[in-house]
């Protein structure tokens, strides 16, 4: 968004640390801090995610046994394409699976899909409701913060240590956290424990780093367009030059990140798939 109404001229340096400022409950002062909400991606989670099933729900409540409009083509090749995925990947009951995979894929989506915005347009958005004063700072993709990302792995995380135990039991889960990779002896049972806890942190927080690394190169790439086209702002005396690098820039990058957007969520429901088809397979 824009910067606060009282300053004029931001240099770039301003004006991208302005634009990568959550609006929260507090300052944060360390790596790691609970206590700080982080309203904006909250928000837009909470809607992007409404809207996902909104818009699924819908292509339900349309679909028809006769010819099949365009929205509803698109639709029943979406549901192909995971359910197929999910078939070759899990092995077992996917009744809950594969449609977790499906919103999991709509709901990355439209929140990458945030990041094609124009960066300035929720700060005039903001300024013109009247709320400039109350919401100083606004960040509207979710997935370029490391809090969103990190809570989706972590449901990920869950949804792993739930099928564990369903599928293998208590005991078959435990026998295994203590048994493989290395076999069933006394000695190697610590090893074993360390490195399946390994693995699930790692998956864990990889799962989420992926997603905030590229979506957060996404934010910064449009952040450096769009001070092509405000030049002028900074008292440089290259406005053409900026606004046709920023026009070209910006459509070329637009272009291309409508492949990341989808390419991402891609990657995020396969792992997702792969993470709790892992959960079903014995060692």
């Amino acid at each position: 968004m824009s910067v606060e109404a009282g300053m004029e001229g931001p240099n770039p340096s301003e004006y991208i640390a302005h634009h990568l400022q959550h609006f929260a409950n507090a300052t944060q002062t360390s790596i790691i801090d609970f206590h700080i909400i982080n309203w904006d991606t909250l928000f837009w989670s909470v809607t992007t995610g409404i809207i996902a099933c909104l818009f699924l729900l819908l292509a339900a409540r349309k679909a028809t046994s006769g010819v099949p409009s365009r929205f509803q083509g698109a639709v029943e090749m979406l549901v192909e394409m995971v359910e197929d995925q999910s078939k070759s990947i899990v092995h077992g009951n996917r009744t809950f699976i594969a449609p977790l995979a499906l919103i999991v894929f709509v709901w990355v989506s439209l929140m990458n899909f945030l990041d094609l915005l124009p960066v300035d347009l929720p700060g005039r958005i903001i300024q013109w409701v009247g709320l400039g004063n109350i919401i100083t700072h606004h960040r509207i993709v979710p997935t370029a913060d490391l809090n969103g990302t990190l809570g989706i792995s972590f449901g990920v995380l869950i949804l792993m240590l739930y099928y564990s135990f369903k599928i293998k039991g208590p005991g078959g889960f435990m026998k295994e956290l203590f048994t493989a990779p290395f076999g069933n002896h006394f000695a190697l049972w610590l090893p074993n424990l360390l490195l399946n806890v390994i693995e699930f942190l790692a998956k864990t927080i990889s799962l989420g780093m992926r997603l905030f690394g590229n979506m957060y190169a996404g934010e910064l790439l449009f952040l450096l367009i769009a001070l092509l086209g405000g030049l002028w702002t900074f008292g440089a005396n290259l406005t053409f030059l900026g606004f046709v690098g920023n026009v070209i820039a910006g459509l070329a990058w637009s272009i291309f990140h409508i492949l990341i957007v989808f390419l991402q969520a891609f990657i995020m429901m396969m792992l997702t798939l792969v993470y709790i088809g892992q959960a079903h397979d014995h060692h």
